[in-house]
């Protein structure tokens, strides 16, 4: 997983925003972001692109941890309550992987757990290898 982390950190905007990513497997990742006021729009509540960006790494992380490239084809995103303050956590899960795609759930919660987003992600995975790969990580062939 260090390889992967140290790969993962090389993100520009998640080191900006302060999102780290706390856990990483092929197919899984869990990332995190405290909140501060250069999250909040101009009401005060965590901005809704601050929330996309956090889902969107652990999105990235779980599918490219199995070292070869996953690029995005579509995303969405339901922003189900403010944000508020503390750490947001992003949990994402392999939904279903063929061949060429993937598909992923995103969810993100707030410290009492409570559901802030729910985030849904369509990766093409082109097969480049990243610097981190091990030999024959390239996911199974599930769904065809």
């Amino acid at each position: 997983m260090e390889g992967m982390r140290e790969y993962f950190q090389r993100d520009a905007l998640a080191c900006h925003l302060g999102i780290e990513l706390v856990d990483v497997s092929p197919g899984t990742a869990v990332a995190r972001m405290t909140v501060g006021k250069h999250h909040c729009n101009s009401y005060g509540l965590v901005h809704g692109a601050a929330i996309f960006a956090l889902a969107d790494v652990a999105f990235q992380a779980a599918a490219n941890a199995y070292g070869t490239l996953a690029v995005a084809l579509n995303v969405s995103i339901t922003f189900v309550r403010p944000g508020g303050k503390g750490v947001l956590t992003a949990r994402a899960g392999e939904v279903s992987a063929g061949k060429t795609t993937a598909n992923y759930d995103i969810t993100v919660a707030n410290e009492e757990g409570k559901t802030v987003a729910l985030f849904r992600g369509l990766v093409y995975r082109k097969g480049d290898p990243l610097p981190f790969a091990a030999p024959n990580t390239a996911p199974a062939d599930a769904s065809g």
